[in-house]
């Protein structure tokens, strides 16, 4: 642990604290009441992504205390700072939601320059919402500094007849709404008790598919994403982790040497197994994108498609984080994992052992109802499937945790729309017919812009008894809460010309999850005369602003929708200033 007054001549801090030109600058730390003996320690960021927008972020404030104590304790000194979060559950179904995916990169550019400009010399960071937890490793990496990350913690789960309940559930209620199979009263019901806490999303959705990412690619302390927001061990975890960051900067062990090929491979599986969000087919190419590591689309869906799926979490499954929190959590998943040999134990963790010496401290085992033995799993394939052909060149991303295998081949004809809002719309009307695969396209990351996630379209589908009964394809995003036969992440998008701005109404679209195929019955010949006739991007509203700065920096999917050159192209390490 590191004591007293250190030498801090190779850490970034001393530009701001050391020698006598920094008298201006120390006159401002004592202004905020910090001790010369607190001034010459290390400075350890604490960033959060608190605001008042919704449950997922509302505890975040609190926790970071718990975390400067931990730093307090281990001799450095915390700064605490915030950033922003587009909350996902209030972006959803509207203009709002294009903003979602352009936060996450945002996120770490906010991150980045706050260090950056005050010389922080490593960080502990807490998200609670989807873009928020990427956003906030993408930062860590970038800097290459001593990391920690924590998540925020999930909500309680809302109790309605008897049963468990989830913001999912209200998406869908919607859906029943309109087609006149749940009365008003009933649906106020439902909105009013389906989130009962502090938290986010407590099935498997976006953040808890990332809080689990957190742990299994060794930035989080082991079991620290699974507690409940609510619950005040997550204090002690905050505590663990400022202590833990104390012990990387003592070791100089960074987030680079955390984030390896061999750590996101660790990650994916994870997110197989337990029938994980799309969204981390984005986010995981993101985080390799700021270590300089090549792990595209192609790469995770491998990794899904010969990972075992075990772990019975909503929405394909029954449960939610909080039991799997209560039956071991991800450490117990990735014990299993380890049976058959598809964990690589020798990635280094935020406690600076290693993850086969974590798992070798776990003696819990699978329980048999929330996380099944690898050898009896729910299925052999993972829960994330990739699929690729003549409609999706550059790739293509679908759910198929809890999905019957003769529901994962689909042939229909195309219905095309050229935006979400019409394909709400329409299915809002049931102007669309049994069998059709509905095309939702331009809702990419450039063309949106921004890549909207598409719930309340398919859970107005899955809510009208129709998510087995038609297909959804679009060159946008999904939900972790989405259910049905639903493909995103289509690349390349329409904006580019990608095949899907080239799909009419009637054309015959294939979908094989079974084989990883997506594909049009066109010739190649039919193809290239369209591409030739294409009258060019859909123009959008957005001509100023963040938005357009983002559509104009923003690459492929297949990538991570990724806004500036990566570690590949670094001249220097911010650590090493």
């Amino acid at each position: 642990m590191l004591k007293g007054t250190q030498d801090k001549s190779k850490l970034p801090s001393r530009y701001v604290t050391e020698g006598p030109a920094r008298a201006p600058h120390r006159s401002y730390f004592y202004a905020m009441g910090l001790s010369d003996e607190e001034i010459h320690q290390p400075f350890v960021g604490v960033a959060t992504c608190w605001n008042e927008a919704a449950p997922c972020n509302i505890a975040l404030n609190r926790q970071a205390q718990s975390v400067k104590l931990g730093v307090k304790h281990a001799n450095g000194t915390p700064r605490e700072f915030t950033t922003i979060t587009v909350t996902d559950g209030i972006a959803m179904g509207h203009e709002g939601m294009r903003s979602s995916l352009a936060s996450r990169d945002a996120i770490a550019d906010t991150v980045e320059l706050t260090m950056r400009g005050h010389c922080y010399d490593a960080i502990v960071g807490l998200a609670g919402c989807d873009k928020s937890l990427p956003g906030m490793m993408m930062a860590m990496v970038r800097l290459n500094v001593p990391s920690v990350f924590i998540y925020g913690g999930s909500i309680l789960p809302g109790r309605l007849d008897g049963k468990d309940v989830t913001v999912q559930d209200v998406f869908e209620a919607v859906g029943q709404h309109q087609a006149g199979n749940l009365s008003d009263d009933a649906l106020r019901t439902l909105e009013r008790v389906a989130c009962p806490s502090a938290g986010a999303c407590g099935g498997q959705f976006t953040a808890n598919t990332m809080a689990c990412v957190s742990e299994a690619i060794g930035l989080a302390l082991p079991n620290s994403s699974g507690a409940p927001a609510p619950y005040e061990s997550r204090d002690q975890y905050g505590v663990a982790s400022g202590e833990a960051v104390m012990e990387l900067l003592e070791k100089n062990i960074r987030a680079r040497d955390v984030v390896t090929l061999k750590s996101l491979q660790n990650a994916a599986r994870v997110v197989a197994c337990t029938g994980g969000s799309t969204n981390a087919g984005l986010h995981l190419p993101a985080i390799a994108h700021e270590a300089g590591i090549d792990f595209n689309l192609e790469d995770v869906c491998d990794i899904f498609r010969d990972t075992p799926y075990f772990v019975d979490l909503k929405p394909g499954g029954q449960y939610v984080a909080k039991d799997l929190y209560e039956v071991g959590g991800v450490p117990v998943v990735m014990k299993e994992l380890r049976k058959a040999g598809l964990i690589h134990e020798d990635c280094i963790t935020a406690t600076g052992r290693s993850m086969g010496e974590e798992l070798d401290r776990i003696e819990r085992d699978a329980d048999g109802k929330v996380i099944y033995p690898i050898e009896t799993p729910l299925t052999p394939t993972g829960g994330v499937v990739g699929l690729k052909g003549n409609l999706a060149p550059e790739g293509a991303i679908v759910k198929v945790a809890g999905m019957a295998e003769e529901h994962q081949v689909f042939t229909g004809p195309a219905r095309v729309f050229e935006c979400e809002e019409d394909a709400f719309q329409a299915v809002q009307d049931r102007a669309y017919e049994e069998g059709e695969v509905i095309v939702i396209r331009n809702e990419g990351p450039a063309g949106g812009p921004g890549m909207r996630e598409m719930l309340a379209t398919t859970s107005a589908l899955s809510g009208q008894g129709m998510g087995k009964k038609v297909a959804l394809i679009t060159d946008g995003r999904f939900s972790g809460a989405t259910r049905g036969f639903c493909v995103g992440h289509v690349g390349p998008e329409a904006a580019h010309c990608g095949p899907i701005a080239l799909i009419k109404d009637g054309d015959q679209i294939t979908i094989d999850a079974i084989k990883g195929e997506i594909s049009v019955d066109l010739s190649a010949d039919e193809m290239a005369a369209r591409k030739e006739a294409w009258a060019g991007p859909r123009e959008t509203i957005y001509a100023s602003g963040a938005l357009w700065k983002y559509a104009q920096l923003v690459g492929s999917a297949r990538f991570g929708a990724v806004t500036h050159p990566g570690a590949k192209e670094e001249k220097h390490v911010y650590m090493d200033i």
